[in-house]
């Protein structure tokens, strides 16, 4: 297997060439270092250096020396880096639904700091589906998701209902009155994939359908893309965004039906623990407390 130690005594002999100055570098003695690189040798198949007067380095053995020093320092990357994380502290890891607008994400993320935590924050956009997955896994220690979802198991706050809008493309002013409906003809509302958040998808469209009226979607990878739709003519977006918008776009607040983003915050009680902290290796405890910092933040979007 080919190992740190083999790079060393490569790279140290091919800057060194002398085998007592190479094994000095890398505190050895001479026979350990020789039968190190007669093993690498082995290992790569190439012969990687001369030995006849002196010691030089092989055609091969020069095309091989800048990788060989490339893999030795993302290792002493990777030491530095996980150090770095070590001597970090508290760590808090975080994922929030993309339906979450960024300046409401930020204020979420912020809150535990804010209110005097020296946690480090890390954070994550992904799909419902998936922050659900990664928090019971370890990977994330709390999310914010769309509601419903199915939990399997995880700990969740109080459901917070968001205002939304819908976006419609403008219509002539001729065409009348700018509350009649998303549009003249019925456009496909631009949503995004059912397997992001099921539950929650199917939610959105049986509110839609209440009124009696046949509900067609359109599938977007994010917000942005259902705006570029909007803005073409060729769909409505609902969204929480109050700041989403573009040229040639009408937005009126979703009231009729009520279509509110449901969030809530989800954390996994079987990774949790007074003092060993929760998520693995995240050294953060206490997550029901930071779930209602988080929520506090949501509420108070709310009840603007």
């Amino acid at each position: 297997m080919l190992t740190e130690r083999h790079l060393e005594i490569f790279v140290a002999l091919a800057e060194e060439e002398h085998f007592g100055a190479a094994a000095g570098r890398v505190g050895i003695t001479q026979p350990p270092l020789s039968q190190g690189l007669r093993r690498l040798e082995a290992l790569l198949g190439v012969r990687l250096f001369e030995r006849e007067r002196g010691v030089f380095l092989t055609e091969e053995g020069a095309l091989l020396l800048p990788h060989a020093r490339r893999a030795l320092a993302a290792l002493a990357e990777l030491r530095e880096t996980g150090a770095r994380e070590h001597a970090g502290g508290r760590r808090l890891r975080l994922g929030l639904a993309p339906e979450v607008p960024a300046p409401l994400a930020a204020d979420v993320a912020a809150a535990p700091v804010r209110a005097g935590d020296r946690a480090r924050i890390s954070t994550v956009t992904a799909p419902t589906a998936t922050l659900l997955s990664d928090v019971a896994s370890g990977r994330l220690d709390l999310a914010v998701v769309r509601h419903p979802s199915v939990l399997h198991g995880l700990a969740a706050g109080q459901v917070i209902l968001l205002p939304t809008w819908i976006l419609a493309p403008a219509r002539p002013a001729e065409s009348g009155d700018a509350s009649a409906g998303p549009s003249p003809r019925r456009l496909p509302v631009a949503v995004r994939p059912r397997g992001e958040a099921p539950a929650a998808h199917d939610l959105f469209v049986d509110t839609l359908a209440s009124r009696g009226r046949r509900v067609e979607t359109v599938v977007v990878t994010d917000e942005r893309a259902g705006l570029a739709l909007v803005a073409a003519g060729q769909a409505v977006l609902v969204t929480a965004d109050e700041a989403l918008t573009a040229s040639r776009v009408e937005r009126r607040p979703a009231v009729d039906p009520p279509l509110p983003l449901r969030l809530r915050v989800v954390w996994n009680p079987r990774r949790s623990g007074s003092g060993s902290g929760f998520g693995s290796g995240s050294g953060f405890g206490d997550p029901a407390g930071t779930a209602r910092l988080l929520e506090d933040v949501l509420a108070r979007k709310a009840a603007r």
